[in-house]
Formats: structure tokens, C-alpha cells, sequence
């Protein structure tokens, strides 16, 4: 039912990138709402991902920076949102070991202007307003460190340890989120979500990666002895659960978002290659799973993450829908579909930063 119609719209940061442009195109078909979305376009940033809304009404685009105060506190004043929900981030571990001050720079600084901006805006809000207003910021579980195998799973209580430059600028992200919060009122939620993948997904990341080497007969490099575990969400599952948490989610709360599916490298790359090998015969080399390759070890690799979920599930009734083997089922058709979309974003940008920093060899 799209019963967000009429209400105001919703603010949304980073939303041409992998999950953004999917939870823009999951609030439009589930709620008929409006967003307003803003993004500065860089490497992952891909706006033929919502070539679908071009001429849609409900979806109006800015191409711009968090970091620009100015810009985002005309967006906020213009549009009137009644929430904002945080995307907009650097997000690849092995990029923030090449070069960490982006970052820093994105997701620190860009968090605090963001915040900042909204501070502003939710202050200058009627008091019935006010309550209804959510800034809802979108984290990771990487915040949380590593595991060992025996290790209970990741709770919203677990101390933050990370372990990579990248992890760490969102654990500092979430700590400002947290303190405006409790020293300012600003209603905030946080969401740390574990590994997400799904149609959309920058073809840097494990399982596009391997969707895109294996049909080409290039091989599929795997970091260490490929027993690093984490847990898998479906991106269609995490816009739901974004969307529950934002319309019952309560203010100050962190809820952890999973996927209920452990799930080492190497059991992940067979899989993908096991639906390749059916829906993708004529590949050069069959099957797929001859084309892997164990590559050194990444540096401050954590060996596992796992969600417990059951927060969102007790506080709010949400659970993932879809299984494992069915959502790489669908992601590996939406891929093979979707060849000449893969062909534009790993042109141009992409590939330079690839040539400069792997010498032409891509690393899971």
C-alpha cells in the first residue's frame, strides 16, 4: 500500500550508489513517496541505476557533495523532508588501505556536515514537526571487528573494534551520530547492516566480481584461504528493514541488520559458480569453479562477522525473506541481463584507479 503519497518527502544521501539506489527505487514502488536524492556521482556513484525514475515526478536529483553545508541546508529548506537517511559514504576496505583520507574526509567529515545541516533544519521545525523527524544513518558490522569461530554474533552492545581504515571512519561516524543524539535531541537511528549484494552492486565487490571475471574465463583471485566468514543480506531485504525501522524504529535506538546467512568466501564463490555453470554455459571455461586462484591475504583481514538480528526482529517484526541461494539465484540473472550496464561503470574512473593501485589485477 503506498501510504506516503501525500506525506513529505524523504532526504536521501548517496542514493546513485549500490543500496541508495536500490531503497530509492524500493520507497517509490512500496510507498509512492517522493525522494530527494543527493549525490556526487564519483566511482560508484551511477545514476543509469535509476534510469527507470528519469521522468518520475517523485524522484528529484542533485548532483552535489555532503561535504557542501550550503547545498544541503538549501535541499533541506526547499524540500522539507520529513527524513533524512545517510547513505552517502567510501566503502571498499582494500581502497581505504591504498588511501584512507578519502575516508576520513567522507565519512567523518561529510557525516558531521550532514549532521550539522540537519541540526539546523530539525531546530527550525514546528514542534509537532519535530517528532516526527528522523535522521536515520546507514552503518556497516565492520564496525564491530572481527570473530572468532565460536565467537556469539555481533550484538547492538558489542564495543566497537575496528580493524581497517575504512571500518574505523564509520565507527567515528556512528559515535557523532550517537552525541547528536543525546547532546543536541536530534532524533537519530542507526542501522549496522552485514554484507549486502544484489542487483546494482559496483563490480569491485566479491560477488559481482566473480560474476563478471568467471563469463569472461578471467580468473577469480580469492584473498588468503578463502575461510573469511560474514553474513549475507539480500539489498532487497535491507531496504525493507530500512524502511521499517524508519517508520517504528525508536529515536536514539541502533538496530543490527542481517541476513541470517554465514557464509565463507570460497562457499560463496562455488555457489556463484555453480548457478553460472546452469544459467551460463557457454562461458570460456566450465566449469566456473576452475577459474579460482588463491591470492596473498588482504592486510588487517577480519577472519568473520555475524548478526544477531533478533532486535529488529523482537522490536519491530522484521526478518530477511530471502534465502541465500535464492538471492544469488536472482542477482547472478540480474547480472547476466544486464551485461552493457557492467560495461559502463567498469570504464573510465574505475578502471584507471584499478590499473593504478592492481596493476590491472583485481583482488576479492
Amino acid at each position: 500500500m503506498k501510504s506516503n503519497a501525500n506525506k513529505k518527502p524523504i532526504f536521501v544521501t548517496g542514493g546513485a550508489g549500490f543500496i541508495g539506489s536500490n531503497f530509492i527505487l524500493d520507497w517509490i514502488d512500496k510507498t509512492g513517496g517522493v525522494v530527494v536524492n543527493l549525490d556526487k556521482l564519483t566511482y560508484a556513484g551511477n545514476l543509469k541505476n535509476l534510469e527507470s525514475l528519469l521522468s518520475d515526478s517523485r524522484h528529484i536529483f542533485t548532483r552535489g557533495d555532503i561535504l557542501d553545508s550550503s547545498l544541503v541546508q538549501k535541499l533541506l529548506i526547499k524540500h522539507r523532508p520529513m527524513a533524512v537517511v545517510h547513505f552517502a559514504a567510501e566503502s571498499h576496505v582494500d581502497r581505504s588501505i591504498l588511501g584512507p583520507e578519502d575516508f576520513i574526509t567522507t565519512n567523518i567529515i561529510g557525516t558531521f556536515r550532514m549532521l550539522e545541516a540537519t541540526r539546523a533544519y530539525w531546530e527550525s521545525l514546528e514542534m509537532d514537526k519535530k517528532g516526527k523527524f528522523r535522521f536515520l544513518h546507514v552503518s556497516t558490522d565492520e564496525v564491530y571487528g572481527s570473530l572468532e569461530a565460536q565467537d556469539e554474533p555481533f550484538t547492538e552492545s558489542t564495543p566497537y573494534a575496528p580493524n581497517s581504515p575504512y571500518a574505523a571512519s564509520k565507527a567515528a561516524s556512528d559515535h557523532l551520530v550517537r552525541t547528536y543524539y543525546s547532546t543536541y535531541g536530534l532524533p537519530t537511528i542507526t542501522t549496522n547492516c552485514s554484507n549486502n549484494y544484489g542487483p546494482y552492486q559496483f563490480p569491485e565487490k566479491l560477488i559481482p566480481l566473480v560474476i563478471v571475471n568467471a563469463i569472461k574465463g578471467e580468473s577469480l583471485p580469492i584473498y588468503g584461504d578463502g575461510l573469511n566468514v560474514r553474513d549475507w543480506l539480500y539489498v532487497a531485504d535491507h531496504c525493507s528493514a530500512i524502511r521499517t525501522v524508519l517508520a517504528r524504529g525508536r529515536v536514539g535506538e541502533t538496530y543490527n541488520i542481517g541476513g541470517n546467512s554465514e557464509k565463507n568466501n570460497l562457499e560463496v564463490v562455488h555457489t556463484v559458480c555453480a548457478v553460472l555453470d546452469e544459467l551460463h554455459p557457454d562461458s570460456p571455461v566450465i566449469p566456473h569453479a576452475k577459474l579460482i586462484k588463491f591470492v596473498k591475504d588482504r592486510s588487517g583481514h577480519d577472519r568473520r562477522y555475524a548478526i544477531d538480528a533478533s532486535k529488529v526482529k523482537r522490536d519491530l517484526g522484521w526478518v530477511p525473506q530471502q534465502s541465500f541461494a535464492d538471492g544469488i539465484r536472482e542477482t547472478v540473472k540480474w547480472y547476466l541481463d544486464h551485461l552493457d550496464w557492467v560495461e559502463q561503470v567498469q570504464s573510465g574512473e574505475y578502471r584507471k584507479w584499478i590499473d593504478i593501485n592492481y596493476g590491472g589485477r583485481q583482488l576479492i
